[in-house]
């Protein structure tokens, strides 16, 4: 098989990051003669507020995955799995091909979710309990009637002078009760 395939690697939890650094060391140091065209993890930007304050952090499309462009022998094969922090390859003991359209449809996810402004790392459902954080309704508690998840918006009913009123909010003004 001499093109190259992508595989996905099965890592421990947490060791996404350095298995990639180490396969990627090995690749710029040429211990794999070119059978090893690149390494990616899928993540999205996502914005969080911690302390009053947004952070945008990255999240990971599949945690504890790394993905593998490669040529499938027996040498690379066990030079992967001798890499520390990786558990196998999906598919062992005969690791299996992603499919073309996968591959394209998870490239694409990446390369649209880094152009757009980010996502917030919170999701929001009908019927939920929120805190406002942020603006002029700060302290106030609601309940949330509506999600707009391409804005990004809430409609949250709030109670004031004991009357509900709606007020529409950005994800990152309110936090879940």
């Amino acid at each position: 098989m001499s093109d190259k395939s992508w595989y996905v690697i099965h890592t421990r939890t947490g060791f996404e990051e350095r298995v990639f650094k180490m396969l990627q060391a090995k690749i710029e140091a040429n211990e794999f003669a070119g059978r090893i065209a690149q390494v990616l993890i899928p993540t999205e930007d996502v914005m969080q507020v911690k302390n009053n304050q947004k952070k945008v952090s990255k999240r990971k499309f599949f945690p504890g995955y790394v993905l593998v462009s490669m040529e499938l022998d027996n040498n690379t094969y066990w030079a992967i799995r001798g890499v520390q922090g990786v558990s196998g390859f999906l598919g062992d003991p005969k690791p299996v091909p992603m499919g073309e359209e996968e591959v394209r449809q998870i490239l694409e996810l990446m390369n649209s979710t880094s152009q757009e402004k980010p996502k917030p790392a919170v999701q929001f459902e009908k019927g939920e309990n929120v805190r406002i954080v942020e603006g002029p309704f700060k302290h106030f508690m609601g309940l949330v009637e509506d999600v707009n998840e391409q804005k990004a918006k809430l409609r949250v009913t709030v109670t004031v002078f004991d009357r509900p009123t709606p007020v529409e909010l950005d994800f990152l003004q309110v936090e879940k009760v």
